[in-house]
């Protein structure tokens, strides 16, 4: 029998304190709670079974004087099993801790993992008494010691943020100069080769696709493939282990803040893609993981007269209970330990909106919002919303509080659908080329409300954007049907890989265009890693089942040509502070001129056919100061852009003005006018009074 004391109820979780372990687990219906021990080499053998007397405030404790950092374990959870009534209790059934810090192997999938017996007529009403243990991966004890050294957060403004959005596994996986030990995780991340090339690129942040845990679901597997993206959380608080290449017994935390301070030191900020909207247990017929299996009825949002099904606003099954204090508890914890036990800089949530479900309605002020915005820590961190769930009135652009920045998906459409060639089109690029003002600016936040992008991981790469007028989506297996249904046509004479070297050339004017209007917008930048290199995935836009090679960056098959432009880019955003305002510009900062050079009338927005305009911004009106307090005097810019096929004599404002940067690769110099090529972008700079 191991030594056991009362322990505390708080903090929740598995917590070594240097001379043992105290455990804690909050489950408000459940009848008894068991602490089981796993000590044999791969972690499938229960040597203790601890049953927890001790239980405060709903919370069930214990501490264990001999157990130190390595210690493998899970949960058994007893209760009614009332799926009527919404309680889902099974002892039989091995349970991770929803605060765990580290998650040990990979989910062995079978059908002892469900709680109820597959196949049987209303089979999720009876109990299944098969023991999920061998399955189910392992909790781990971990030792939080880490030597940050001098590590500080770089902190950079918002105006002065890039975005660049990856994947840890994708990103290195085919990276010639890692090392094949370190391809594919943490530690590859951090390697010189990929930490030189992020700081000559320009960015000043990372957002990683999820690290939180997460599960392979079963019916992917079954069909040879898997949850690529990580979309599909169970470990709140633990590092993904499959990214990790030095061990997983608590090794994986140890290498994640590694990597956080190399970032750091280079001046890179990390930015997390979180998933606490639902998790990876899915609907009712789903397994039983972790919180179902602890209190079904306190973390997940039921349907209120036949609580044995689920309220579904994110399209995975379940949506997290919002409205229970302790749902609150356990994402607010997480929340803070990743800033201040794993020093990341800021977080993007998936499907933001769910969160905001108080009844049924999304509720602009929620509780979660209010608690985030008054909280010490969570407050001076970068927070951004996906503004949008599945549920009725789940879209909510523009409706997030002040401290919170959105993905901006007007922008993503207006962008594209102006260099398609939409009709139209100009009046809504140009509120979308000003920072969106008339989506953020009635609650009083700045241009840094909006992060602008024209591709994300969720759609098509932007090679495959101007190559592919339909999905190809075929390789996923079903059908053809997933994803969204086209791209319509970019007009660039035939789909996919082209030996022709005017298609090809058309698709790379187009993706310049695209990028530099882009980096040329009021408004936050988040460019998808490898469209700077010229990324294919063939043409599925919805590759989060494809863990190959349509996903990862092919490094040797890079673009070199398209990777200098968009650096180029980025040092040309970063020499311009016109391009980052801090607040939205008076109008006579800005004037929107036709062709012709005079300004645009009401009349000219309304053209149908309208595809060329002017943006011109004056620097001398500047108010960023330096660091002596004087006002820095920015060159005017002006911006020109030209969806026509045909090239058109743009008349220039004035005198003075030089090329810096012309998507056609024109050179020369303009004077009274400018030879605007078809289907291009220019900018032209007058340097300022200094």
């Amino acid at each position: 029998m191991r030594r056991a004391w009362p322990g505390q109820s708080y903090p929740l979780g598995a917590t070594w304190d240097g001379a043992g372990v105290n455990f804690a687990l909050f489950s408000e219906n459940a009848t008894r709670v068991q602490l089981c021990l796993f000590d044999d080499s791969d972690g499938n053998k229960e040597s203790s079974r601890i049953t927890l007397s001790e239980k405060t405030d709903q919370v069930w404790h214990i501490y264990l004087p001999e157990v130190r950092p390595g210690q493998r374990y899970g949960y058994r959870v007893d209760g009614p099993y009332a799926p009527e009534e919404g309680h889902r209790f099974n002892p039989a059934k091995l349970l991770l801790d929803p605060y765990a810090k580290a998650i040990a192997g990979s989910i062995q999938w079978s059908d002892a993992l469900f709680g109820y017996t597959l196949g049987h007529p209303d089979a999720d009403l009876s109990r299944d008494e098969r023991d999920s243990a061998t399955g189910l991966p392992k909790c781990v004890v971990v030792d939080p010691a880490f030597s940050w050294g001098n590590d500080a957060p770089p902190r950079t403004p918002w105006h002065k943020t890039l975005i660049y959005e990856l994947h840890v596994k994708g990103f290195t996986i085919r990276h010639p100069e890692v090392p094949p030990e370190l391809q594919g995780t943490y530690e590859g991340l951090c390697h010189p080769a990929v930490i030189g090339y992020l700081r000559s690129l320009g960015i000043t942040a990372v957002e990683l696709l999820p690290v939180h845990q997460f599960v392979a679901d079963k019916h992917l597997r079954d069909r040879g493939l898997t949850n690529y993206w990580g979309y599909n959380s169970v470990g709140f608080f633990a590092p993904e282990a499959d990214y990790s290449s030095s061990g997983v017994l608590g090794q994986q935390v140890a290498e994640f803040k590694t990597l956080v301070k190399t970032l750091h030191r280079e001046g890179i900020e990390m930015i997390l893609d979180v998933v606490y909207n639902h998790t990876a247990e899915g609907n009712h017929l789903g397994p039983t993981l972790c919180f179902r299996g602890i209190d079904n009825a306190a973390y997940y949002r039921l349907v209120a007269d036949n609580r044995r099904y689920y309220m579904d606003y994110t399209g995975c099954g379940n949506t997290l209970n919002m409205t229970h204090p302790r749902t609150l508890q356990l994402i607010m914890d997480s929340l803070r330990y990743w800033v201040l036990e794993m020093h990341v800089d800021g977080f993007r949530f998936d499907l933001a909106s769910a969160l905001a479900r108080e009844l049924h309605e999304v509720d602009r002020l929620g509780a979660f919002f209010d608690i985030i915005h008054q909280d010490p820590v969570l407050s001076q961190v970068k927070l951004i919303a996906e503004p949008w769930d599945l549920g009725e009135g789940g879209y909510q652009l523009g409706n997030f509080p002040p401290g919170w920045s959105e993905w901006n998906d007007r922008y993503r459409d207006a962008v594209r659908c102006y260099w398609r060639g939409d009709d139209g089109m100009i009046g809504h690029l140009a509120a979308r080329l000003s920072g969106s003002h008339d989506l953020f600016a009635r609650s009083g936040r700045a241009p840094s409300a909006g992060i602008n992008f024209v591709t994300t991981h969720d759609g098509f790469t932007l090679q495959d954007l101007v190559s592919y007028e339909r999905k190809h989506n075929e390789a996923n297996h079903e059908g053809n049907r997933d994803g969204s249904d086209h791209n319509r046509s970019w007009n660039s004479g035939e789909e996919g890989p082209s030996e022709k070297p005017e298609v090809n050339a058309l698709r790379a004017r187009q993706k310049r265009n695209l990028l530099a209007t882009l980096f040329f917008s009021q408004g936050i930048p988040m460019l998808l890693a490898g469209d700077e290199l010229g990324r294919t995935q063939g043409g599925n836009n919805n590759a989060y089942c494809q863990d190959n090679e349509m996903s990862w960056l092919d490094w040797e098959g890079a673009d070199r040509e398209m990777l200098g432009f968009v650096t180029e880019l980025l040092k040309v955003r970063k020499r311009h502070p016109l391009f980052r305002r801090r607040a939205y510009p008076k109008p006579e900062d800005t004037s929107w001129l036709a062709p012709e050079g005079r300004e645009m009338a009401e009349a000219d927005w309304k053209l149908p056919f309208a595809r060329c305009f002017g943006m011109l911004m004056i620097g001398q009106r500047l108010a960023e100061r330096d660091g002596y307090g004087q006002p820095i005097l920015d060159d005017d810019l002006l911006l020109l852009l030209n969806a026509h096929h045909e090239a058109i004599e743009f008349k220039l404002p004035g005198e003075g003005w030089s090329a810096v940067l012309d998507t056609a690769g024109q050179k020369a110099a303009p004077a009274k006018s400018y030879a605007l090529q078809g289907r291009s972008l220019s900018l032209l700079v007058r340097s300022g009074a200094r």
